[in-house]
């Protein structure tokens, strides 16, 4: 018989998913302004996904089969080069909440991944309201020709973010395709080390190592470094591993609704990033749509953000 974790185990374990992951968007922005996206990115990711393929590995889980390797580096091409990579790199662009608001339109993604290529979805009146709202949220944040008396975001910044969250949505589908390992730990981990590896790569074609003097990097950025692997990659990681496991997909799925608001506030109070109506419409008007979209009864109901790609607000 199960018994029922402490309530004050719970609460923390939401404490940490809600608040580490929302802060990780701050980290990253700090980070990217002092070394080069793709190379702090590899730098993260390559760490983190070693920590925990080793872990998994001295508690008896064995690596990936070929195959599943195979699967697992499709997915980090995904996730990690393309999603990852271009919100690193659009964080030297685009505040860091505003990153956070404009990532959490994947389910918009998703949803017109579900409705339009896999026919897993009807689109509802519902739906197409969510979505309408969603993309309204958008062309508030980037939009030119509306005024709110603040700035739009730059343009190359919000085309990469929407592309990262394209290439989520496409990854989530896909991972209910592919072969991946038993162990929802490793095979994140496996993706994670992937990942980091392809993004290292990614850096050094781009000529980010040209110049690139390790020991130039300020404290700031190796704290900001740190943080990423610790408390947003393993910490908070494990704590959501281990809510899946007490609680239901739903209540833990709420953290998708909450670290948009926590990294809007902490890029505010603590990174100085300005808070104008722009910002404040398009973040409602995002988070309007998640919600409805996320609290559609669907016909065969997806996983939405899969366990092995539940990563992007690690």
């Amino acid at each position: 018989m199960d018994v029922k974790p402490r309530r004050w185990k719970i609460l923390l374990a939401f404490a940490i998913i809600y608040f580490v992951w929302g802060s990780t968007f701050l980290a990253i922005r700090v980070g990217v302004l002092l070394v080069p996206p793709f190379l702090f990115a590899g730098m993260r990711f390559s760490t983190a996904g070693l920590a925990l393929y080793l872990w998994m590995r001295v508690r008896g889980t064995p690596s990936p089969t070929r195959r599943e390797w195979a699967s697992v580096t499709l997915l980090a091409v995904l996730i990690f080069v393309l999603d990852y990579g271009l919100v690193f790199w659009a964080e030297q662009r685009v505040p860091s909440g505003i990153a956070a608001v404009m990532l959490a339109t994947i389910p918009v993604f998703m949803a017109l991944a579900e409705i339009v290529l896999l026919r897993t979805q009807k689109l509802t009146l519902r739906l197409a309201f969510a979505l309408l709202i969603g993309m309204g949220g958008v062309a508030v944040l980037v939009s030119r020709s509306v005024g709110f008396g603040d700035r739009p975001i730059e343009t190359s910044g919000a085309i990469a973010l929407v592309v990262a969250a394209t290439g989520w949505s496409l990854a989530s589908a896909l991972t209910r395709k592919l072969v991946l390992p038993e162990s929802k730990v490793m095979s994140s981990g496996a993706q994670m080390l992937a990942g980091g590896i392809l993004l290292t790569v990614t850096a050094a074609a781009l000529g980010e190592f040209r110049g690139f003097n390790v020991q130039a990097i300020p404290a700031r950025a190796w704290f900001a470094l740190v943080y990423l692997i610790i408390a947003g990659s393993i910490i908070a990681f494990t704590a959501y591993v281990w809510l899946i496991h007490h609680e239901s997909p739903t209540r833990v799925g709420t953290y998708a609704y909450v670290n948009p608001v926590v990294a809007v506030a902490i890029g505010y109070f603590l990174g100085g990033e300005a808070l104008g109506t722009r910002t404040l419409v398009g973040t409602l008007l995002v988070l309007v749509s998640v919600v409805v979209i996320t609290t559609t009864p669907k016909e065969a109901k997806s996983a939405g953000l899969t366990q092995e790609a539940q990563l992007a607000e690690l």
